[in-house]
């Protein structure tokens, strides 16, 4: 039987390309509570610190459309976007979000 942290992991790998979901979705998919949606980011962190790269970063966003996105990262991640044909407004915010949501 697989851990939370390997369900949550399993759901990230499976968000499709030019498709997003939410911190949340993934928690739900994986089986955990209200509250684990803010362990999704730290159980991700840690799969990538012990070598699962595959994991799209960028195709995990909050509830609202909004995308996490730092000064070091902006660059890669907004051309990340782009190449996946997923369009952001001027908020950094995912245009037609419902469109491309993907629930699990």
């Amino acid at each position: 039987m697989q851990t939370f942290s390997e369900r949550v992991v399993k759901c990230a790998l499976a968000i499709p390309p030019g498709r997003v979901s939410t911190y949340g979705a993934i928690a739900r998919a994986a089986g955990g509570g209200g509250m684990a949606a803010r362990s999704v980011t730290a159980i991700l962190g840690k799969a990538w610190e012990s070598g699962e790269r595959g994991i799209p970063f960028h195709r995990i966003v909050y509830s609202d459309g909004r995308i996490w996105v730092s000064d070091e990262y902006r660059a890669r991640r907004l051309a990340l976007y782009k190449k996946e044909g997923i369009e952001l407004d001027k908020n950094d915010r995912i245009k037609d979000f419902a469109d491309v949501l993907y629930e699990f």
